[in-house]
């Protein structure tokens, strides 16, 4: 079996507008089974959209204009993602790809608890599964993303900010993807909570080996999670390598200019030190 889990061709998305605007330009990527590939970018750059449009979440006026996604599962099957019919979209997403969207730990139903939210992508995805079975799996959620089983009767306003999103997580993770696309899932928290998280998303990926597209525009926080990182600017890759070279040796402009735009805690007053 390949080690390559998705595969991404001369993939373009536009807006259609006047005039139109072209999101994201012929990239081509894959990404391996079990490895955090960052994707990093400045604001605009394409990289939701990117991530959108690989899931077919895009919506008008946003259009695939071309390119292929195939999704190469574990079974051996390779799966043509654009050529998925909208039930089968459904049973897709969430099964075999999940996402942790921007600003996911504010989406949580404020009226509804924490154990109904999660024990509903059971009942859609699952329906032969008993309501006990429902209870004990969301349980086991909570106690894997170290949330707590008691917690199962909380409401989001009970939670944390942290809490919440690893609720979210916990929701990515349920149906045991073989993908997950988190999506800035780190930006609303502080820095100790910000590495509590990444620190857990990392031993969740070890556990289960899932793969993950991380996306942000925190540079240096790629470089501390990621096993590759893509750089992106204007719609396009402009750059694809290992986590330790693009630190080391980065060989595009731009990507020079990303690591040069954090300060260092040492180096001269008012210099700029990579």
């Amino acid at each position: 079996m390949s080690d390559t889990l998705l595969s991404i061709r001369d993939f373009s998305v536009a807006y259609d507008v006047d005039p139109p605007v072209r999101a994201v330009n012929d990239v081509t990527l894959d990404l391996q089974r079990g490895e955090i590939l960052g994707l990093a970018g400045e604001s605009g750059c394409g990289k939701t959209t990117l991530a959108y449009g690989v899931q077919r979440l895009l919506k008008a006026p946003a259009v695939i204009t071309s390119g292929s996604v195939l999704f190469h599962d574990a079974s051996g099957e390779t799966i043509d993602i654009n050529a998925l019919d909208p039930e089968q979209m459904l049973r897709f997403r969430w099964d075999k790809i999940s996402m942790v969207f921007q600003g996911a730990m504010n989406a949580l139903n404020p009226v509804a608890t924490i154990g109904s939210q999660l024990a509903d992508v059971f009942e859609v995805h699952r329906p032969s599964m008993s309501s006990s079975e429902r209870r004990a799996a969301v349980v086991e959620l909570l106690e894997i993303v170290k949330v707590g089983g008691q917690r199962i009767r909380s409401y989001p306003h009970e939670l944390s900010g942290g809490m919440r999103q690893r609720v979210m997580i916990a929701m990515a993770l349920a149906l045991r993807p073989q993908l997950m696309v988190m999506d800035e899932p780190t930006t609303a928290l502080d820095v100790l909570v910000q590495r509590e998280i990444l620190r857990q998303i990392s031993e969740l990926r070890r556990e289960f080996g899932f793969s993950v597209i991380f996306i942000t525009h925190d540079l240096p926080l790629l470089l501390e999670i990621s096993d590759r990182i893509a750089i992106m600017r204007d719609g396009e890759i402009v750059e694809l390598d290992t986590a330790e070279r693009i630190w080391t040796d980065p060989q595009n402009e731009y990507t020079q200019t990303l690591l040069s735009s954090f300060p260092r805690l040492t180096g001269e007053k008012g210099v700029v030190v990579r």
